[in-house]
């Protein structure tokens, strides 16, 4: 059994549970937001629209999501170098426009490793980043609650 790996994944259960907790904290914030939780391989397990949310939320909270899995990290964490002049321009453009740099994007880990991400979008990034933070908050003990261990982000 050693040649065969094992990821975990979070449940619809817990997908569910983290989506929720999101929804609440931008209700108390007054936005209708999209609201996404993907596997570590960015596959969707429960995605949201809010009423009254933007019609591009719901793909923005996917492709943040997505993204943060993708790199196991923030996506904000890649603003710096994604932008004109830095050593990952044009990363945003990669696989059709999915990698996504704003806030809002956060990896879910479970004893150090990754194995999903949740995103937010709908609001000003800030208010993203807090549904997120308090998505992740509702995914404990299952999740790990400091999602601010990031990875160094390469700089080439």
């Amino acid at each position: 059994m050693s040649d065969l790996r094992t990821d975990a994944a979070p449940t619809l259960q817990l997908a569910t549970r983290l989506a929720g907790a999101a929804q609440e904290e931008a209700a108390r914030q007054g936005k209708a937001m999209g609201i996404a939780v993907v596997d570590r391989s960015g596959n969707v397990i429960v995605a949201v629209r809010m009423d009254g949310a933007s019609p591009v939320a719901l793909q923005l909270a996917i492709d943040k999501a997505f993204t943060a899995a993708a790199f196991n990290a923030p996506t904000d964490a890649w603003g710096e170098v994604t932008s004109p002049g830095g050593a990952d321009w044009g990363l945003t453009s990669a696989l059709a426009g999915r990698i996504v740099v704003l806030a809002g994007g956060l990896p879910l880990r479970a004893g150090g490793e990754l194995v999903g991400a949740i995103g937010v979008s709908g609001a000003a990034p800030a208010v993203d980043l807090l549904c997120a933070r308090a998505g992740v908050r509702a995914g404990q003990p299952a999740v790990d609650r400091d999602h601010t261990l990031v990875p160094q982000v390469p700089s080439n």
